[in-house]
C-alpha cells in the first residue's frame, strides 16, 4: 500500500514546519514537500503605517535575525528618503549586520547542526542538543556561547540591546560609536578569531566522516545568487548582485538589487506560506538558485581579509567549480564568521568610525524604495511603495530562506529517496532528512510570505485515518 511519513515538527529550526514523504507501494519515495505552516502576514498589516516606522516594525518579524531586517528596511527607507547617508553611519550598519552574522552563524552551527556533527546522525534524539554537547564537548560547546555572545554583545554596544534594537533608522543611525565602546569590541576580537580558528581545524577534520551525506544533502546544480562589490569581492551591506551557475560561470553580474523584479520572480505552491523565487531568464522552477553562506563563497572572487582568505582558498581547493552540496553550508558558515570578524576589526581601526554626523534627515522624495543587504541566510529584500503623506501603500518582503525554498524542497527529495526506503526506517535516517533541512539554517518566522493566495486545507478524517472530506482555499 502506498503511504505518507509526516515528520512534524521539524527540529532545530527557527520556526515551525514539517515534511511529507510520499512513499509508493514499493516503499520508494515517490515526492516530498516542506511545508511551512505558519503565516505572518507583516505585508499586509503594514499598509498604512508611516514609512519610518517599518524598520522596528519588520525586526519584529524575527527575534533571531532582527538586525537584517533591520538593515534592508532602513536603506529602503533611505531611498524613499532620496539621501546619501553619511558614510560612518554606513559603517556602523556594516559592522552591526556582520555582528549579527556571527551570532546567528554560531547559533545554526553549534546549537543546531554540531549534535549531528559531534554526535552522530544515529545518536538518540534526547541527545542530539547543545546541552548534551557541552556536556560531552565540553571546550567546542563553550566556544559556540562564547561566539554567539561576541556577535550579541556587539549589538548591544552599538544600539543599546541585543534583540529588536531601534539605533538603525532611516538616514543613518541614531547614535554615534564612543571610543570607549569601540575599544570594548576591538578587546573581543583576537578571542572570538581563536575560538572560530580551533572550530575550522577541528571541522575540516570531521568533514570526511560525512561523505555519505555530502553526497546526497542537496547536492545537486543550481544557480548562486549573492552581493558583491566592484572588485567581486563578498559584500553584505552594498554592491550589486551577482548569479552564477553550477559550473561557476558568471551569468548575471552587475545587477542592480533596487531592479530585482526585473529579474527575479515569485512562485506560490498550494502546500506551503513560503514563496518560490526564481531567475526569471529561465523560468520555474529552472530558475532555482541559492543563497546564503555557501553561495556568497562560491560567487566571490575571494574574500578580503587575511584570515578568512586563506580558509577561502582551502575551501575551493575541494573542487575546480562551485562546491553544490548543501552539507558545505556548514563549513561556509565558519568561514564568513571569520571574515566578519576581521572585518569588524577592520572597521573600528578607522579612526573616523567615531565621527559624531550620523544621520542625514529629509521628507519623502520618492514614492518607492528597495532596501537589499546580504542576512546570515542570504540575499533580503525589503521593497516598499508610500503616498505623498509617507504612509505604505504596498510592501514586498522577498526573504533569505525564501530564496533557498525550490532548492530546500528538492534537497529533501534528493535526500529521501536515498535514506528511506522499505517498511522498517530507523529515526536517524528521517533525521538526516530533517539535516539536509538544517544545513540551509531556515528562518521561517521570516519567510512566510506568500504572495497572492493563502493556501490553506482542512481535512475531517475518520477513527481509522480515512479522509472523509477535504477542504482547500487558494
Amino acid at each position: 500500500m502506498p503511504r505518507t511519513i509526516v515528520i512534524d515538527p521539524v527540529t532545530r529550526l527557527e520556526g515551525h514546519g514539517k515534511i511529507t514523504l510520499q512513499l509508493d507501494e514499493a516503499g520508494i519515495v515517490q515526492d516530498a514537500a516542506f511545508h511551512v505552516t505558519q503565516l505572518r502576514g507583516f505585508e499586509k498589516f503594514c499598509e498604512g503605517r508611516p514609512f519610518y516606522e517599518m524598520p522596528n516594525i519588520t525586526a519584529r518579524i524575527c527575534g533571531i535575525c532582527p538586525v537584517s531586517h533591520l538593515v534592508a528596511s532602513s536603506k529602503a527607507c533611505d531611498a524613499i528618503l532620496a539621501v546619501r547617508i553619511p558614510a560612518v553611519a554606513a559603517d556602523l550598519r556594516r559592522i552591526m549586520n556582520l555582528a549579527q552574522l556571527v551570532q546567528s552563524h554560531a547559533l545554526s552551527f553549534f546549537y543546531l547542526s554540531s549534535p549531528d556533527l559531534l554526535l552522530g546522525m544515529d545518536a538518540p534524539a534526547e541527545e542530539r542538543s547543545i546541552l548534551h554537547v557541552a556536556h560531552t564537548h565540553p571546550s567546542i560547546g563553550a566556544d559556540g556561547v562564547a561566539l554567539r555572545q561576541f556577535g550579541q554583545r556587539i549589538i548591544e554596544l552599538l544600539a543599546g540591546k541585543r534583540i529588536h534594537p531601534g539605533w538603525t533608522v532611516p538616514g543613518g543611525v541614531n547614535e554615534p560609536l564612543s571610543a570607549e565602546k569601540r575599544d570594548t569590541i576591538l578587546g573581543m576580537i583576537p578571542a572570538a578569531k581563536a575560538a572560530i580558528l580551533r572550530t575550522l581545524e577541528w571541522f575540516r577534520g570531521c568533514v570526511e566522516k560525512f561523505s555519505a551525506e555530502i553526497e546526497v544533502f542537496a547536492n545537486f546544480p543550481t544557480l548562486f545568487m549573492g552581493l558583491v562589490d566592484e572588485h567581486g569581492l563578498p559584500e553584505y551591506y552594498d554592491g550589486s548582485l551577482r548569479i552564477i551557475d553550477s559550473e561557476g560561470n558568471v551569468i548575471a553580474g552587475e545587477l542592480n538589487p533596487a531592479h530585482y523584479a526585473e529579474f527575479i520572480g515569485e512562485a506560490v505552491e498550494p502546500y506551503t506560506y513560503m514563496k518560490f523565487p526564481y531567475y526569471k531568464p529561465l523560468g520555474y522552477p529552472g530558475g532555482t538558485y541559492r543563497v546564503g553562506p555557501l553561495a556568497r563563497l562560491n560567487l566571490a572572487d575571494r574574500c578580503d581579509t587575511p584570515l578568512a582568505d586563506e580558509a577561502w582558498r582551502a575551501f575551493r581547493a575541494m573542487s575546480p567549480r562551485p562546491l553544490l552540496s548543501s552539507f558545505h553550508y556548514h563549513y561556509a558558515r565558519l568561514i564568513e564568521m571569520l571574515h566578519a570578524a576581521e572585518k569588524i576589526e577592520s572597521l573600528l581601526a578607522n579612526k573616523a568610525i567615531l565621527d559624531k554626523h550620523v544621520r542625514a534627515t529629509a521628507s519623502v522624495n520618492s514614492l518607492e524604495g528597495v532596501g537589499v543587504a546580504e542576512a546570515p541566510r542570504g540575499t533580503l529584500i525589503h521593497h516598499y511603495k508610500v503616498d505623498e503623506n509617507g504612509l505604505i501603500t504596498w510592501a514586498n518582503l522577498v526573504i533569505a530562506t525564501g530564496h533557498n525554498n525550490a532548492a530546500m524542497n528538492r534537497g529533501i527529495l534528493q535526500t529521501a529517496r536515498h535514506y528511506v526506503q522499505g517498511e522498517n526506517i530507523a529515526e536517524g535516517l528521517l533525521n538526516r532528512v530533517e539535516a539536509v533541512v538544517r544545513t540551509f539554517d531556515p528562518c521561517l518566522s521570516c519567510s512566510t510570505h506568500a504572495l497572492g493566495r493563502m493556501p490553506l486545507a482542512i481535512e475531517l478524517r475518520a477513527p481509522d485515518g480515512s479522509l472523509i472530506r477535504e477542504v482547500r482555499r487558494n
